[in-house]
């Protein structure tokens, strides 16, 4: 572990991770005593060897409503079953917002198409019992389906908490799919009530969505109620679709609050996967296990409180947005941003940082990377004197985009963490109490039996494997939307190895506990019977000058030659071709290997991209072996969708 030391812990009880594990006696009866509450792993370790005792600690930790049985019977996997005498809902703990007076702000929206949105504790459990009641009086019920076709606004919140209190399901996309990849998602779960926006801002450019909502809308029958939400300034104000009602009309003013207590797993929310490798898979969360991660990982592993304000860029189409207003949980003071993240200037977002003290800046690695990419140095032009952590995932982030943290932002916690939509949280990442070391991700969650397994299913330790998880979470999903027998469940994460969840990343961890992620495992570049992570090659790739972005693929030989490793560019602004083939495999051989040194290099005007940010090698390689692009993938998720065609045309 020679990587450079970026960032070292205090460990001086301040935190809330170091007073959780030093109230264990308390929390167990009596059962648990560390020997030293700052001792990270000693505390992992018996998170996942004592599953029962520290979820069960958790549930006392946080003072979760009253639970009349076991924490976790049927420990297999699938078919844990967790907490089985626990009631409760999780719109009323988001809601019990700890350490904050009613006068307190506790959510701010900031938009390119409106004025910023403050919302105090008494206003945002108003707005959510009044919708409640609107939704009732609507006749949505317990287990229907509620859905947003909305951006990253308090409103869409509101309705998801409004949904969640009555124990209706939510789903969400944002304005910017298109139909196809809408109506993919939504009409899996068919929703009796549908948000729309009849538009949005980006760029400073209006994008008007009344054609959209129009197809939408007559794509889903099971549709009752629009709910319209007058967005953006342009907009004509005829409705969208006849019957709509108006977002301003829709509550029932001075309404109670109201929570209806139901199971541990009852469904809350539906994420979908990314869609591009099929059809998007609906991924169905519970009330108890996202509470419960949440506040863990928020808490414990992000140090979040009352005293913080928490930011993090998603659309309401990435599982960061879940996370992200989860926050509301432990106390903090939320940030909604809807808009460019780039606009009106590259340093945007920084900027804002500094208008609002966030005190917790969450963004993708591609965006990090971005900024450093443009020689930002936000600590020169904005004042971060309030910023004590930055957050980044979607994607590995190198050794030097940490680096770039800790030289132009500042002295401040990195956590990158590694997950998915498939459990709504992360399974490796920071903690107040690890240090960071340049690309190196310091440890494995709390309650995460994070293990590196090799292609006989063993264990492995300081070398590359598949990364599994060999013990139930209570945030893995209730299951798949009417996947009534688990099959479709079944077959994405415990085909390959039985009873052991598979992610499909590669990871390594070492002896220490920390661990490096090297991309995809369905992605791999085996050459020469050598399999090469893609993390590594993008991050040499990527730090020369003329490479706006990068994605490599190898194409398996079929008659078992080495077959062909292709290399895809798009140019920076203003950069040649010239040359450029033998500066890569210069860069490549010299930094890594031969084996890395691309066969082909394809220069294209973009590169695709799913709308949070991630590279499409799997469904470029199948596009790439003679699959038709409209089945692997639906443009509307992704950007630069024309450029699939040039794909197509290599094949």
């Amino acid at each position: 572990m020679a990587e450079r030391l970026l960032w070292q812990p205090p460990l001086d009880g301040s935190t809330r991770i170091e007073r959780y594990a030093a109230s264990l006696p308390e929390l167990t009866d009596g059962r648990v005593h560390l020997d030293d509450p700052s001792d990270l792993q000693e505390l992992w370790r018996w998170s996942v060897s004592d599953l029962g005792g520290f979820w069960g600690s958790l549930w006392r930790h946080f003072d979760l409503p009253r639970n009349d049985g076991p924490v976790l019977v049927s420990p297999q996997m699938p078919g844990a079953c967790w907490f089985p005498g626990a009631r409760l809902n999780y719109a009323e703990v988001m809601l019990r917002l700890p350490g904050r007076a009613d006068e307190d702000v506790v959510l701010i929206g900031r938009s390119e198409a409106r004025d910023e949105t403050r919302v105090t504790a008494a206003e945002l459990r108003a707005q959510v019992a009044e919708t409640r009641a609107g939704l009732i009086r609507v006749g949505v019920v317990r287990g229907d389906r509620v859905a947003a076709y909305a951006p990253n606004v308090p409103e869409t919140l509101v309705l998801l908490l409004a949904a969640a209190s009555l124990g209706a399901v939510f789903t969400s996309c944002p304005p910017e799919f298109g139909v196809r990849s809408t109506v993919d998602r939504l009409s899996q779960v068919e929703p009796v009530l549908l948000l729309v926006t009849d538009g949005y801002r980006y760029a400073n450019k209006p994008i008007h969505r009344r054609d959209e909502v129009a197809e939408i809308v007559g794509a889903l029958p099971s549709v009752r109620t629009v709910l319209r939400l007058r967005y953006l300034p342009e907009a004509d104000p005829a409705p969208l679709v006849e019957g709509e009602v108006a977002w301003e009309e829709f509550g029932v003013p001075g309404a109670a609050p109201g929570f209806d207590e139901v199971e541990f797993d009852h469904p809350l929310y539906v994420l979908f996967s990314s869609g591009t490798t099929g059809l998007p898979k609906p991924i169905v969360h519970g009330h108890g296990g996202i509470t419960l991660e949440h506040l863990k990982a928020l808490a414990l592993h992000n140090d979040l409180g009352p005293e913080d304000t928490f930011f993090w860029f998603s659309t309401t189409g990435w599982m960061m947005w879940n996370f992200l207003i989860s926050g509301l949980g432990v106390g903090s003071t939320v940030v909604l941003l809807d808009g460019d993240p780039m606009h009106p200037s590259p340093d945007a977002l920084w900027q804002m940082a500094a208008e609002l003290g966030v005190t917790f800046f969450g963004a993708s690695a591609p965006y990090l990377l971005a900024c450093r990419k443009a020689g930002m140095v936000p600590r020169e032009v904005a004042d971060l004197s309030a910023l004590r952590a930055v957050g980044s995932t979607g994607a590995p982030l190198p050794a030097a985009g940490f680096e770039w943290v800790y030289d132009a932002v500042g002295d401040v916690l990195l956590t990158s963490v590694s997950g998915g939509t498939d459990v709504c949280t992360a399974f490796v990442g920071g903690a107040p109490t690890a240090p960071v070391r340049a690309g190196v991700i310091p440890t494995r969650f709390l309650g995460c039996a994070v293990e590196a397994y090799d292609e006989s299913g063993r264990s492995v330790v300081g070398e590359q494997g598949e990364l599994v998880i060999t013990a139930p979470m209570p945030s893995m999903p209730v299951g798949f939307f009417n996947d009534h027998d688990g099959s479709r469940y079944r077959e994405a994460y415990f085909d390959t190895f039985p009873g052991v969840w598979r992610h499909g990343d590669w990871v390594t961890i070492f002896e220490d506990g920390s661990c490096e992620i090297s991309g995809r495992s369905d992605a791999t570049l085996n050459r020469g019977g050598v399999r090469l992570g893609t993390t590594e090659f993008y991050a040499v790739v990527e730090e020369l000058d003329r490479v706006a972005d990068s994605l490599v693929v190898h194409l398996e030989d079929d008659e078992g030659g080495p077959g062909r490793l292709l290399l895809f560019v798009s140019l920076a602004e203003g950069a040649t071709e010239d040359g450029l083939a033998a500066e890569i495999a210069r860069e490549l051989r010299s930094r890594l290997s031969p084996r890395h040194v691309p066969d082909e290099l394809h220069v294209l005007a973009a590169l695709p991209r799913t709308l949070t940010g991630k590279k499409l090698e799997v469904p470029v390689k199948r596009i790439l072996t003679g699959a038709d692009p409209d089945k692997v993938v639906a443009r509307g998720a992704i950007s630069h969708p024309d450029v699939l065609a040039e794909f197509a045309r290599l094949a």
